[in-house]
């Protein structure tokens, strides 16, 4: 079992050769094993810290091994690039079906203390492995960052859902005249504070918004707030007292609720990365909104192979066809034209 693994870590590596940075700053998918061999498992790179994602059913430990220790599959990954990538400083496991929620969130392997840090397109960001399932920075959406860095330059941003607030960092670097981030947990927007800080961005506390979207947007819609630039990058599925999030059933009520904050000529980032949603489903979503005339999808945004698998790894197909995008993370820019 384990040499069939690392024949396909080898290849998956070889692929992502370009991606290493001499300074071993960056932040890539080193294995994305739902395409490329191995469903249970998928393995990240954040500066010199390995993250290992463990999604058995039921991780499996051998007898006398700590829980934390993983699985017969982790070990061998863990060997793999130990071998090979001399320089790491850390090795985090992330096992998503454990009993506990430490465990779920990551226990270290290996070293003292997981890097805090990536820079990506000259940008740095924060990450934090231990605050959540991932490790505080989705690489699906680095593209869409590097979109934000080159075309919104002196506009205005809101970034709901922010989470570790990302994608308006990248405005930010961009040259955005001003972003606003939004999310539920404070706990996630202090590590987009932290992003600032790193890049020397100045911080505006009326600019981090903690609390329930469904209100907080109803709010700033009150308040006559307008927007050149809108993300909308929602979880799967949220509920609270306010409202309720469905990527699968409900999309189109998040971008509606959004839409009325949005400059005439400004533009909507669009995410839907619900599993079992398609391509053609997400795509026609999106069409039966712009039929109106006051949407127009601009362009879609490609996943990065390193998340998608390249062709001379890829050995499985997507779960649900994601055409025409790339990959369940579907990205799309739309255009907006206000009614006055």
């Amino acid at each position: 079992m384990t040499t069939d693994l690392e024949t396909l870590l080898d290849a998956a590596m070889t692929a992502r050769a370009e991606l290493f940075d001499a300074r071993h700053d960056a932040a890539l998918r080193l294995f994305n094993g739902f395409t490329e061999g191995w469903p249970a498992m998928a393995i990240d790179l954040y500066a010199r810290t390995l993250v290992i994602h463990d999604y058995a059913e039921a991780p499996g430990v051998p007898p006398g091994v700590s829980e934390d220790a993983g699985s017969e599959s982790v070990a061998a990954a863990r060997q793999f690039y130990q071998a090979r990538l001399s320089w790491l400083r850390a090795v985090v496991l992330k096992q998503r079906n454990a009993q506990t929620v430490a465990a779920k969130n990551g226990v270290l392997l290996d070293g003292t203390k997981p890097d805090g840090r990536v820079r990506e397109h000259g940008v740095w960001y924060a990450v934090e492995p231990w605050l959540n399932r991932d490790a505080g920075l989705y690489l699906d959406t680095r593209n869409l960052r590097e979109w934000a860095l080159h075309n919104l330059r002196g506009k205005t941003v809101l970034n709901t859902f922010a989470y570790t607030g990302s994608l308006g960092i990248a405005a930010l670097a961009g040259g955005a005249s001003r972003v606003v981030q939004l999310d539920l947990k404070r706990a996630f927007l202090n590590v987009a504070k932290t992003s600032c800080t790193l890049n020397g961005f100045p911080i505006d506390r009326k600019d981090f918004l903690a609390g329930d979207f469904w209100p907080l947007i109803s709010r700033l819609n009150r308040d006559g707030a307008r927007f050149d630039c809108v993300f909308l990058d929602p979880p799967l599925f949220a509920a609270t007292a306010k409202g309720v999030v469905d990527t699968e059933n409900k999309y189109a009520r998040l971008i509606n609720k959004v839409r009325p904050l949005i400059n005439d000529g400004g533009v909507l980032a669009a995410i839907n990365n619900a599993l079992f949603v398609s391509g053609a489903d997400y795509l026609g979503v999106l069409q039966s909104l712009c039929a109106g005339g006051y949407l127009a999808i601009e362009t879609l945004i490609p996943v990065p192979p390193d998340c998608t698998g390249y062709a001379t790894t890829r050995v499985a197909a997507d779960v649900t066809d994601p055409a025409p995008f790339n990959h369940a993370t579907k990205i799309a820019v739309l255009r907006v034209r206000r009614k006055n």
